[in-house]
């Protein structure tokens, strides 16, 4: 297997509504909310749902590179229920291995409820329920030695059992990629994720702001002396600025694509990472891996979901 990836196993949920239902419900229109189980439960009995995804980050990115052809495989946790089996179909569908053994579980499958309003305006209730409760009996080493590169997720990180999870996956990989997957996540685990950063990962993608927030700087020039002396593949992605790749003291960036018809940027790093490790995979140089990440990336920006 070319790549394995770990991360929040969500089933996005798409659902139309009109605006009157996100005002009776208390929610903001075009914004993420973390819901509990009980809300979760009770806006799902109100709704009809349209069309479900398999979702996720590391998910995302991991249909992507199965879409360019690549060999890949996905371990997230769900229940053994409805929303469940729609998650497994549908990353089989997309000719992805998934490979964790679902069973009964005390927490439902993690789900993203995605409102649709008329307007197209797209509001989000996330519940995680099992999705965050991974573990390291759920990792099993023999699968993560047939892979050539195991990709995290920042998302997934947190103290307790999913850091058992994630040191069991690392102490097992042949290569490993993570996401530092949002500001909030490296605020919240700087330390922990700085000491990935240094000692663990061997390829690691962020946008500017994470970076800069790691290495508690402002100062981009900052984030090229820290890259450069790390002697690691780090891959930065800066909005209209475009992308850069640093490795070592090989530099290349890559301007982000003109004159596109945004429509939605939800899969945006899902998919520039996705471009980006299909290059590395398939021994493409390192410009030309950044290059591949940024045309995915903006495929993907001009049509609404995170799938190709």
């Amino acid at each position: 297997m070319k790549i394995l990836g770990i991360g929040n196993a969500i089933v996005d949920v798409l659902c139309k509504v009109d605006d009157d239902f996100l005002v009776k419900n208390s929610l903001t229109k075009s914004t993420m909310k973390l819901i509990d189980e009980n809300e979760f439960k009770n806006l799902l009995s109100l709704i009809n749902i349209e069309e479900t995804v398999s979702g996720g980050s590391v998910a995302n990115s991991i249909v992507g590179l199965s879409q360019l052809g690549n060999d890949v495989g996905f371990i997230g946790k769900i229940n053994n229920d409805d929303l469940g089996q729609k998650y497994e179909d549908g990353l089989v569908d997309e000719k992805v291995k998934y490979l964790y053994r679902k069973k009964n579980e005390t927490y439902p499958t993690g789900s993203c409820l995605i409102l649709i309003t008329p307007d197209s305006e797209r509001t989000m209730c996330t519940y995680l329920g099992i999705a965050g409760k991974i573990n390291d009996n759920d990792i099993d080493p023999l699968i993560i030695k047939n892979s050539e590169i195991t990709f995290l997720e920042g998302y997934l990180w947190d103290d307790g059992e999913p850091k058992k999870a994630f040191d069991k996956a690392i102490a097992n990989s042949n290569k490993v990629a993570m996401s530092l997957s949002d500001l909030f996540c490296v605020e919240r685990h700087k330390e922990q994720f700085l000491y990935l950063v240094k000692n663990k990962l061997d390829i690691i993608f962020a946008n500017e702001q994470e970076i800069l927030s790691l290495i508690n700087s402002k100062s981009f020039k900052d984030v090229i002396s820290f890259s450069k002396e790390l002697k690691k593949n780090i891959i930065i992605t800066r909005g209209e600025k475009g992308a850069v790749a640093i490795n070592n003291e090989e530099f290349f960036e890559c301007p982000a694509k003109q004159n596109l018809q945004i429509k939605d940027l939800t899969g945006a790093g899902d998919l520039f990472a996705a471009g980006y490790l299909h290059g590395f995979l398939n021994n493409f140089s390192m410009e030309k891996s950044l290059e591949e990440g940024t045309r995915l990336s903006s495929k993907i920006i001009e049509k609404i979901g995170a799938r190709l």
